[in-house]
């Protein structure tokens, strides 16, 4: 297992609507056994602009910080110039929020739990 696992946005949101239930057996094992989750400073972002557009009924930072002590949930503290020269390697889509995602956990080998089809296609280290 990966000493670090890297979560995507809606992972972060069923995590927080449905716990670990709402996941793939495949994607809460890879958790679970993780020494530490963390997540890209854009799915603080893209949470908060889900909430903004009634997609999500929470703001950001209490989801944040709810499962940050219910699992350590913890904020990636890669440089933000690394991430995004990473990010240019990843044309996978014009969303910048994915694509910041998928740099963040590029930048270290480490595996992003996601179900977005398009993050499996385009990075070898998605879970699901």
């Amino acid at each position: 297992m990966a000493a670090v696992v890297h979560l995507d946005t809606y992972v972060v949101a069923w995590l927080f609507g449905h716990g670990a239930e709402s996941l793939s057996s495949v994607a809460a094992n890879r958790i679970e056994g993780a020494d530490a989750v963390v997540i890209s400073p854009m799915v603080r972002l893209e949470l908060q602009y889900l909430h903004e557009i009634g997609r999500l009924g929470q703001p950001a930072l209490p989801v944040l910080d709810a499962l940050e002590g219910a699992m350590g949930l913890r904020m990636a503290e890669d440089p933000f110039t690394l991430v995004v020269r990473e990010a240019e390697a990843h044309s996978l889509t014009r969303d910048p929020f994915d694509r910041l995602i998928v740099a963040q956990a590029a930048l270290r080998d480490s595996p992003l739990v996601t179900k977005d089809r398009s993050m499996h296609e385009n990075y070898a280290h998605a879970v699901w």
